[in-house]
């Protein structure tokens, strides 16, 4: 008799764990899906924080220029350097600014500026809002009668939408040049005959995927970012697994979304 109080005791309390695991996971789902409708529920509803807006994109696209500068033409160097032997043993040295545009403009170029922003911008927000929440500023507000929601998460959702595809737009193009003056060193190739080759193979499909991967990468680092900050536990802990979970799921979103936005994509090629 004791012997199968004994055995069962384990089972019976393991399931609690998982039951409430579960429900903790579906209700954190509820939770950010309230989020989100709330985002565009208060984002086309005057007043319009345009002030604070241009601000936040000013945090989030011009000073970030300088990183994404060094990393974009980094990566448009080493993957043409890469890329050289293996075409060169086929003879096809001529096709590498082709392969080199398709690459960045495809993949590279949104993804690269995704992760960097994830990491900038993402850990920004959520340990800047995190504190918001920790210090209860954010309480001090609603209290006041502002709106911070629209204040601080609306702002900063929109900064990243549109402040994120310009980047990757400009990543592309720095990495390119990187890619270019590669390639001129080595094969002597002239700036004219290089541009039209790196354009040939583009198709408007890849221009408009890489964009739409781009707003969604935006919208997805701002969004997480918002969430974790304005939904930080109390004590500075807090503040510290607002960052860290910012980066790590906007990190994680932005490889699932670049697979299904890749899937898609290629059903139109």
């Amino acid at each position: 008799m004791d012997t199968t109080n004994s055995t069962s005791t384990p089972q019976t309390a393991s399931r609690p764990g998982l039951k409430k695991r579960l429900s903790d996971f579906f209700a954190t789902l509820y939770k950010i899906h309230l989020f989100i409708i709330r985002f565009f529920k208060e984002a086309f509803v005057p007043p319009f924080e345009f002030k604070e807006l241009m601000i936040q994109c000013y945090q989030v696209g011009v000073r970030s220029f300088t990183l994404i500068s060094l990393t974009g033409f980094i990566v448009g160097v080493i993957f043409t350097k890469q890329s050289r032997p293996s075409l060169s043993e086929f003879g096809a040295t001529s096709w590498l600014p082709s392969l080199v545009s398709i690459a960045i403009m495809r993949a590279l170029a949104p993804l690269v500026t995704a992760l960097i922003a994830a990491g900038k911008v993402g850990s920004s927000i959520g340990a800047e809002l995190g504190s918001m929440r920790v210090t209860e500023q954010i309480d001090a507000m609603e209290v006041s009668g502002t709106k911070p929601f629209k204040f601080l998460v609306v702002t900063r959702v929109l900064a990243t939408t549109i402040a994120i595809p310009i980047l990757a737009t400009y990543t592309g193009f720095i990495a390119i040049l990187g890619g270019y003056l590669n390639v001129a060193t080595n094969e002597g190739t002239s700036y004219t005959t290089f541009m039209q080759q790196v354009f040939e193979p583009l198709t408007f499909v890849d221009f408009v995927s890489s964009l739409i991967k781009s707003i969604v990468f935006g919208f997805t680092i701002g969004i997480v970012g918002c969430y974790q900050g304005y939904n930080a536990d109390k004590g500075t802990e807090g503040v510290g697994k607002a960052a860290n979970g910012a980066v790590v799921t906007a990190m994680f979103l932005v490889f699932v979304e670049e697979v299904l936005i890749v899937q898609i994509a290629g059903w139109f090629r």
